[in-house]
Order: C-alpha cells, then sequence, then structure tokens
C-alpha cells in the first residue's frame, strides 16, 4: 500500500520529535494535521468564469471541488441569493500530504518573490492560513489554458489548540517560515554593506 512521504516522515520522526520537545506523556497528545482546506473567492466580476476555476482547482488538489454560494441578497453588489461565488475543496488523509508535499517543493519555490511564510498567520487555535496571489506556481496547471490569474486561501487545521505547537508541526513538516526561531535563534537574511 501506497504510503506519502510527508505522512512515513510524521509517523518516523515528527512524533518522535514532538514527544521529545514538549515532554508528551502519551502520543495521541502529539499534534498532527487533521485536514487542509482550500477557498477561492470569485466574487461577481468573474461568474462566467467560475467553472474554470473550478476545474483547475480540482486539477491542483486531485480531488472533486464544490461551488460556495451566496446566502443573502446585497442589492449594492448586485448579488441574488444562490449565486456561485466561491469553490472549496478539504483535503484528508494520503491526498493532504500529497497536496502539501508538491505545495512545499514544487509551488511555493515557484512563487515571485518568495522569501518564506509569515508566522503571524496563525489564528490563535492552533490553525494556519496562507494566502497565494497566483494559482499558475502548480505545475498542474496549462499556462497557455489560464484566462484570468486568480488567487486562493489555503487553511491548514491541527488538532492542538496553541500556535507553538501547530507551528513546530508545520516547520517538522517542511512549510518554509520567514524567520525560523524554532530552534532559539533567528535568521537575519538583511543585507549588510
Amino acid at each position: 500500500m501506497y504510503i506519502p512521504r510527508l505522512k512515513k516522515k510524521y509517523k518516523n520522526k515528527i512524533i518522535y520529535l514532538l514527544q521529545k520537545k514538549n515532554k508528551y506523556k502519551n502520543i495521541m497528545e502529539v499534534p498532527k494535521l487533521i485536514k487542509i482546506v482550500i477557498n477561492i473567492g470569485v466574487g461577481l466580476g468573474i461568474k462566467n468564469n467560475i467553472n474554470n476555476i473550478l476545474t483547475n482547482l480540482e486539477l491542483i488538489t486531485g480531488q472533486k471541488a464544490i461551488y460556495r454560494y451566496s446566502k443573502k441578497d446585497i442589492s449594492g453588489f448586485k448579488l441574488r441569493k444562490g449565486i456561485p461565488i466561491g469553490c472549496m475543496v478539504t483535503l484528508r488523509n494520503n491526498i493532504m500530504y500529497e497536496f502539501l508535499d508538491r505545495l512545499i517543493s514544487i509551488a511555493l519555490p515557484r512563487s515571485k518573490d518568495f522569501n518564506g511564510l509569515k508566522e503571524t498567520s496563525f489564528d490563535g487555535y492552533g490553525n494556519y492560513n496562507l494566502g497565494i496571489k497566483e494559482h499558475i506556481i502548480f505545475p498542474e496547471i496549462n499556462f497557455d489554458k489560464v484566462n484570468k490569474i486568480h488567487g486562493m486561501n489555503i487553511t491548514f487545521v491541527t488538532n492542538t489548540n496553541k500556535n507553538i505547537d501547530s507551528k513546530f508541526l508545520l516547520k517538522y513538516l517542511g512549510l518554509p517560515f520567514k524567520n525560523d526561531n524554532i530552534y532559539g535563534k533567528r535568521i537575519n537574511k538583511s543585507k549588510t554593506n
């Protein structure tokens, strides 16, 4: 049976590292990644293009995506209740680890002027939010067939309610944070003359 590379790494190394670092008595206390939720809000400006965006999201994730519909009428935005205004997909288990591996090793290094992820994007409950401005950083997207470039929001949901535990978990999984102060030192990338 196939097991993704990051899932093996989590089971063989990361659980041990987190248990040793935080002195968990039980292995069930060790934080783990539960799911990854990807949202794309298209608004009303490109509502005719929402089918292409849904197809792109399915190509990127390898899983069926769903439409998100407006919940109420807003006349100022010419919005009616029940109009599709976005797409979303929830990834779990092996598909989640495969997506995370492609995000870390292929997509993020391809993004323009990438210097690392912000450490301040935790929500206080152990979840991390990442915004991507261009969906074309994923290799599954054929750039010649793209009509309009759009962004997406990626949420990493963990089973812990502490930001620091979640940060350790995501750092060990391979997410490249800007200022790496997990090991007690801060990397300064400022230029010296």
